[in-house]
């Protein structure tokens, strides 16, 4: 009879048992095809969990541009791209990215990685980019002049830790960048 006793209590549910864990974040992956030339389309519906159509727009040429995708508000994702050159001066740029790092920076805005250059990410809710609210920029070097890239994208799905994604789309972004413009980026 203590035997059964026992292995009753051995049997019994415990609701003090470990919580049931949450699947583990699924990594970003650089995978053709590309939206924009840039974001891995898998990584961005991954990230953002849009579902629709990526018809993409992009206007500009090399040197300075802008894509979004889909080309129809509302725009889950818009890359912005400029390099010293071309009419953009040095002085230019460092501006542009000057502006980006004191709003992000009111905004708890995280530093990228020193290998991705100067830059930020950061969420702006309630702010005139409440559109696009999850953002990255980044100066760096890439060949003998100074780029940048801009990502925005419209939200983050659940459960996704968007300042990581976000800097781990810079990153495809900024390779991609070189392999399409014939440059290393960081150097």
């Amino acid at each position: 009879m203590t035997a059964l006793v026992i292995l009753a209590a051995a049997c019994t549910a415990n609701d003090d048992a470990a919580p049931v864990s949450t699947p583990p974040r699924q990594p970003i992956a650089d995978s053709a095809p590309y939206i924009c030339r840039l974001v891995p389309e898998q990584a961005l519906r991954l990230v953002s969990g849009a579902t629709g159509s990526l018809v993409e727009k992009t206007t500009g040429n090399e040197s300075s541009g802008e894509c979004r995708a889909p080309d129809t508000p509302p725009h889950p994702l818009e890359v912005d791209w400029l390099r010293v050159g071309d009419g953009t001066s040095q002085e230019h740029l460092d501006f542009v990215m000057d502006d980006r790092r004191q709003v992000y920076s009111r905004h708890d805005g995280v530093t990228l990685p020193t290998d991705l250059g100067d830059g930020l990410a950061a969420y702006l809710p309630n702010t005139p980019f409440a559109d696009q609210p999850y953002r990255v920029s980044a100066k760096f070097r890439c060949g003998s002049k100074d780029r940048m890239i801009d990502i925005y994208l419209a939200q983050v799905a659940k459960g996704r830790d968007a300042i990581k994604d976000m800097i781990e789309l810079m990153r495809i972004a900024q390779k991609r960048y070189g392999e399409l413009y014939g440059c290393t980026p960081g150097k």
